[in-house]
């Protein structure tokens, strides 16, 4: 349990760190970033398996078109979410990131109902019009719509519902969608090189340096979760994961100085009055639950 409970903060404390990191690179261009993030990860990915010898279960764990089309889609997503993150991260978005994440868990139900034909209770229904409410005061108030929240929030509910047909642990998985994208980043790269517009020559060798480590954590806090999920209850993830989000707004507020008005506090306001009323509802009713984070059913081993 102590075990669990280290992993799971230490997974989504790092995530929550994120816009610290991902400032470092201001100076380059998002879809620079994320190039580099993709093919840091898959070399650090490609460590991981070596060591810890799964090449043979990398190879057999994909089968069929079906498998082969799944993994494509959460490819895409997954490099959708992380371009939209940095991007926002970096244009001093960072609190509609955090916003995303907040309604992510409730998105993600939404999709279920409506793709996997799954079933709501009354407290879930509550908590998706609050949170609808919140997102409708925010954008009725400064008259445009928060259109970074959302699709932070919509790419990962999108990926969870692939991630549900592929369904591999989380390096394995993350090794494929990185794999399959990684032509792309590569050809980019030597693109920016070859055409004289890449901005990583703007970086001090510290920053070169750190970028290197983009790997570590992108794979890191995955392993950390999956490690969390097997020791831990449903109930006590299903909290912790929160701290992700809130660690990203603290972050806005008084290290990036966004501005928190009273709208903002409001429209925050109703979406945790509906994480409150969801998370409660969901532990009385202990329904099979989904990962913020991986999409995935989390499921206790012995």
């Amino acid at each position: 349990m102590k075990q669990g409970v280290f992993y799971a903060i230490a997974a989504y404390f790092m995530w929550g760190l994120l816009p610290l990191y991902w400032k470092v690179f201001q100076a380059m261009g998002a879809w620079e970033i994320l190039a580099h993030r993709i093919i840091w990860s898959v070399l650090f990915v490609a460590i991981i398996i070596v060591v810890t010898k799964r090449i043979r279960k990398l190879r057999e764990s994909v089968s069929g078109a079906k498998m082969i089309g799944a993994l494509i889609v959460c490819s895409l997503l997954i490099s959708a979410n992380w371009l939209l993150y940095i991007w926002a991260v970096n244009n001093d978005q960072v609190m509609q990131t955090s916003l995303g994440y907040y309604i992510n868990p409730l998105i993600t139900v939404l999709m279920g109902v409506i793709f996997l034909k799954e079933k709501m209770h009354v407290g879930q229904w509550v908590s998706l019009v609050l949170a609808a409410c919140g997102v409708l005061y925010i954008t009725i108030q400064y008259g445009e719509f928060p259109w970074i929240a959302l699709s932070l929030a919509l790419t990962f509910a999108f990926y969870g519902l692939a991630k549900k047909v592929v369904k591999l642990e989380a390096i394995i998985g993350l090794a494929w969608e990185t794999l399959f994208v990684a032509p792309i980043a590569l050809a980019y790269l030597i693109w920016l090189q070859i055409s004289g517009t890449e901005t990583i020559s703007l970086l001090a060798w510290w920053q070169v340096l750190l970028l290197t480590l983009a790997g570590v954590g992108t794979a890191l806090p995955l392993y950390w979760f999956a490690q969390a999920a097997i020791r831990l209850p449903l109930s006590m993830v299903g909290f912790i994961q929160y701290l992700s989000p809130t660690i990203s707004l603290l972050s806005a507020i008084f290290l990036f100085h966004e501005p928190f008005t009273t709208t903002h506090l409001i429209s925050f306001s109703l979406i945790w009055s509906a994480l409150i009323i969801f998370t409660i509802s969901s532990l009385r009713r202990k329904p099979a639950s989904v990962s913020m984070k991986t999409g995935a059913p989390i499921k206790k081993e012995a």
